[in-house]
């Protein structure tokens, strides 16, 4: 095992470098991005936070909880490496627009979404 375990950092010893190669830290691995979504508590939406850049899965989760869920409670995170994203082109946007006789299919046009929202949290649910 590396030094890298060995730190008078606290934050670096939770970490569980036991999943990190040697080859995976190394300065001539390809590093690549991953997009990082996490959720707060069960039940909630799991939403994008941001990005951050490792040589594996594993080192990206380990990266992913140092960078993103030190200050805030946290559930679960998710890495995913970003070239695995698969997105429409922005001049397809229009695929995405609602005729107004379809106004009912639009989630913002129901407005009991924000009043059982308020709900939960007044009440901490």
């Amino acid at each position: 095992m590396s030094n890298i375990g060995k730190s008078l950092d606290p934050r670096v010893n939770r970490l569980d470098f036991s999943k990190v190669t040697e080859g995976d830290t190394a300065s001539d691995s390809h590093w690549v991005t991953w997009e990082v979504f996490h959720q707060e508590k069960k039940g909630k939406q799991v939403i994008h936070v941001g990005v951050v850049h490792a040589s594996s899965p594993d080192m990206a989760l380990m990266m992913a909880k140092e960078a993103f869920s030190r200050r805030g409670k946290t559930t679960n995170l998710w890495v995913v490496k970003t070239s695995d994203v698969f997105t429409f082109d922005a001049e397809d946007e229009d695929i995405f627009e609602t005729t107004i006789e379809k106004v009912h299919r639009e989630p913002g046009y129901y407005k009991v979404r924000d009043r059982i929202e308020a709900y939960r949290n007044k009440n901490n649910l």
